[in-house]
C-alpha cells in the first residue's frame, strides 16, 4: 500500500489568491493602468465635492465666547503712532535709526520688556527652497562701500498677570525701516494698539510677544533669524550689540552717532515661554473694493500646515463677529476656465438627479461652488507640492509651531481717516479674539488636522480622502514595473549569462541619473556663497554647471543605453519605474514561463503572501 501511494502523481497545488490576484493585474496592465488614471482623474475632480465644512474641534479654545474690550481710544492709539512714524518719516536722513526708537519707546510705554534683535545679511541662513525666487541675495543686501546690511528688530514682552512664564503668543509686523510705507505703518499702529490693550488686562495666562520684523533684510530672513537666536541661545558677552563697526547705507544713517543705541536696551535677549502660536499681521490695499477683507495664508515649508483649529478660529471670528470678508489663496485662471465652468454645470445636474432619487444623500453642489472650490484646492495643492512658504509664518513652522499670516485690506482708500478707524477697529477685535482663544488653550494645538487641503476658507479635505486618488494614480507604477519585467524574463532562442544580468545595467543608468541629480540639488549652495550675485546670474550659473556635470557623467553610462526595440528597453523602463528590482534566488530559473510563475517565485519567501 505504501508503495502505490508512493507512486501515485503529486497532486498539483493551487496557487495562492493574492499570486492569482497579481497575476490578473500585470497580465492586464494596460486595462488596470488606464481604468486607474481615469478614476484617479475623477476622484481628484470630485474633492470639492467631498470637501467637509471646517468646525472648531478644541473646546477650550471658546472663539467669540467673551465680548471684545477693544475700543475706539485703542484706535486712536494706533493712529498716533502712525502720524508719528510719518512725522519721523520727513526726516529722512535718519529714518530707519528713528522709527526703530519710536517703536521701542512706544513698546516702553505700555510697561513692556523691550530689547534689539540684530543680525545682518551675512548671518541669514541659505534656504534652497529660496534660491530662486528670494531677494535675500548678497548683491540686494549690500551698500555701495561692499558692507552686509543690518537689521534691526525691536522686541517687546509683557509678562501676564495669570501666567507663569511658560507659554507665549507671538505677534509678528514687518516694516520696512528704510522706506516704510502706510500700509506698513498701519500694520505696526494696529499691532500696537492691541499690544497696548493687553498689557492692561487681566485674564492673561500666556505672554505676549511683540516681533517689529525689519523687512529690509526679508520678512521670512527676520523672523527666522530672531526664532534661531530664541531657541538656540549664544552666551556671548557681545552678542546682539550694535557697535562703531556697523555700517548702515549712507542714505539712511549718516554720522557715527546715529549707529549707535544705548547699551542697556540691547544687552540681553530676553525670552519668554514656550510659543502657542503666532500670528503675522499685515495691512494691504483692497484693490478690488469688495468690502473689508482678510486674506489667511498658512502654507509653510516642505507643505506643512498649520492645525486647522488656528484657521477655524480666525474665520469664525472673521466671519461671524465682524463680518469680514474671508479669502485663501485661489488661481484665478481657473475661475474663469470655460472647462470647470462645463464640468460644474454637469456635475450640478448629477448631484441634483441623485438627490431627487434618495434626499437623504447630501451630495448637492452648484456649479459656483465647484469652480471656486477647484481654484482654491488646486492653489493649496501647488503651494504644498512646491513646498516655499507663503509668509513669515512659515519660519515658525520649522519649529513646530503654528502660525499664520493675516492680510487685512479696506474697503476704503488707506488714507481716508473715517473708514480706516472703523476698520482698525474691526481688525484689533480680530486680533484680540484670536489672541484671547490661543490665550485659553491648556495644551499645543493638537484636536483638529495637520494634513489637509483648503477648498474654501471654510471648508478642507483631509488626509484620508485626498490620500484615494493619489493612490489610484500611483496604482500604474508598480503594475506597469512587473508587467515590463514579467515580459523582459520571458524565454528565448539562446539566452546567455550575460543577459540573466541586463538588470544590473540598468540600474547602473539609473544610480548615473540619480547622482546627477544630487549634484544639481547641491549646486545651490556654494553658488550662493559667491558674492555679489544676482538672482540671474546665479540660475544662469547654475544652469551652466548642471549641464557640465551631465557632459561628465555620460561617459560613465557606457553601453547600458538600450537600444530601441530591444527586449533590455522593457528592463531599463522597469528599473526605472520601480526604482529597485530585487536579485532572484540562486535556485530560481531566470526565465519564467507566464506572470503566475514569476509572481509565485517572487513570494516563494515572504510569509502570508
Amino acid at each position: 500500500m505504501a508503495l502505490e501511494e508512493d507512486q501515485k502523481p503529486p497532486v498539483a497545488r493551487k496557487s495562492r489568491l493574492i499570486v492569482r490576484l497579481g497575476s490578473f493585474l500585470v497580465s492586464h496592465s494596460f486595462l488596470v493602468s488606464v481604468i486607474s488614471c481615469v478614476a484617479g482623474c475623477i476622484a481628484l475632480l470630485m474633492l470639492p465635492v467631498l470637501a467637509k465644512n471646517t468646525y472648531v474641534s478644541e473646546n477650550a479654545l471658546m472663539p467669540g465666547s467673551a465680548n471684545p474690550i477693544f475700543s475706539n481710544y485703542h484706535v486712536l492709539e494706533a493712529n498716533r503712532l502712525v502720524k508719528d512714524i510719518y512725522d519721523k518719516r520727513l526726516l529722512e536722513d535718519t529714518t530707519g535709526v528713528e522709527i526703530v526708537r519710536l517703536i521701542r519707546k512706544h513698546m516702553e510705554d505700555v510697561g513692556a520688556e523691550v530689547y534689539y534683535h540684530t543680525f545682518n545679511s551675512h548671518d541669514i541662513q541659505f534656504h534652497p527652497l529660496h534660491f530662486f525666487s528670494s531677494n535675500l541675495h548678497s548683491a540686494a543686501l549690500q551698500n555701495s562701500s561692499g558692507c552686509n546690511l543690518n537689521c534691526v528688530c525691536p522686541v517687546g514682552i509683557i509678562r501676564a498677570p495669570r501666567g507663569d512664564g511658560k507659554e507665549s503668543i507671538v505677534l509678528v509686523t514687518p516694516y520696512n525701516s528704510e522706506n516704510i510705507k502706510l500700509n506698513e505703518a498701519l500694520s505696526l499702529g494696529l499691532a500696537y494698539s492691541v499690544f497696548s490693550l493687553l498689557s492692561r488686562v487681566e485674564w492673561l495666562a500666556k505672554d505676549i510677544i511683540w516681533l517689529a520684523a525689519d523687512s529690509r533684510c526679508g520678512e521670512y530672513a527676520s523672523v527666522a533669524s530672531w526664532l534661531k537666536d530664541y531657541h538656540n541661545p549664544v552666551f556671548s558677552s557681545d552678542s546682539g550689540k550694535i557697535g562703531l563697526d556697523m555700517c548702515y547705507e549712507n542714505n539712511i544713517f549718516h554720522g557715527e552717532d546715529q549707529t549707535t543705541f544705548d547699551g542697556g536696551d540691547y544687552d540681553d535677549f530676553r525670552r519668554a515661554g514656550t510659543m502657542a502660536a503666532a500670528i503675522v499681521l499685515k495691512v494691504v490695499d483692497n484693490e478690488r473694493n469688495d468690502g473689508d477683507r482678510l486674506d489667511i495664508y498658512a502654507e509653510a515649508s516642505n507643505g506643512q500646515m498649520p492645525n486647522l483649529d488656528l484657521v477655524n478660529i480666525v474665520h469664525y471670528l472673521a466671519v461671524h463677529r465682524h463680518g469680514l470678508h474671508v479669502k485663501v489663496g485661489s488661481f484665478g485662471f481657473l475661475l474663469r476656465s470655460a472647462l470647470l465652468r462645463y464640468l460644474g454645470e454637469m456635475l450640478q445636474r448629477v448631484t441634483r438627479l441623485i438627490q431627487s432619487l434618495n434626499p437623504g444623500w447630501k451630495v448637492g453642489i452648484n456649479s459656483i461652488d465647484f469652480i471656486e472650490g477647484t481654484a482654491t484646492l488646486a492653489s493649496s495643492v501647488y503651494s504644498q507640492a512646491l513646498g516655499v512658504p507663503t509668509g513669515p509664518h512659515g519660519a515658525f513652522r520649522d519649529f513646530q509651531i503654528d502660525a499664520i499670516t493675516m492680510e487685512l485690506s479696506p474697503r476704503t482708500s488707506l488714507t481716508n481717516e473715517n473708514g480706516i478707524s472703523i476698520f482698525l477697529l474691526r481688525g484689533g477685535r480680530l486680533v484680540e479674539g484670536v489672541i484671547r482663544s490661543a490665550n485659553n488653550l491648556l495644551e499645543k494645538f493638537h484636536q483638529s488636522f495637520f494634513l489637509y487641503f483648503l477648498t474654501a476658507p471654510d471648508k478642507f479635505v483631509s488626509v484620508g480622502v485626498y490620500m484615494i486618488p493619489f493612490a489610484l494614480l500611483l496604482t500604474p507604477l508598480p503594475v506597469t514595473a512587473a508587467a515590463l519585467f514579467s515580459r523582459s524574463a520571458a524565454p528565448r532562442a539562446k539566452p546567455s549569462t550575460s543577459e540573466s544580468w541586463n538588470w544590473l545595467h540598468s540600474a547602473k543608468l539609473v544610480f548615473i541619473v540619480h547622482a546627477w541629480a544630487l549634484g544639481v540639488s547641491l549646486l545651490p549652495y556654494p553658488i550662493s556663497k559667491i558674492p555679489r550675485t544676482s538672482p540671474t546670474t546665479s540660475m544662469l550659473a547654475w544652469v551652466t554647471l548642471s549641464l557640465f556635470l551631465l557632459l561628465t557623467l555620460y561617459p560613465f553610462v557606457g553601453n547600458s543605453n538600450p537600444r530601441a526595440g530591444d527586449y533590455r528597453w522593457e528592463i531599463q523602463k522597469s528599473v526605472i519605474i520601480s526604482g529597485r528590482i530585487n536579485r532572484p534566488e540562486p535556485h530560481v530559473n531566470h526565465q519564467f514561463l507566464n506572470c503566475s510563475d514569476w509572481i509565485n517565485a517572487a513570494c516563494s519567501n515572504v510569509p502570508y503572501c
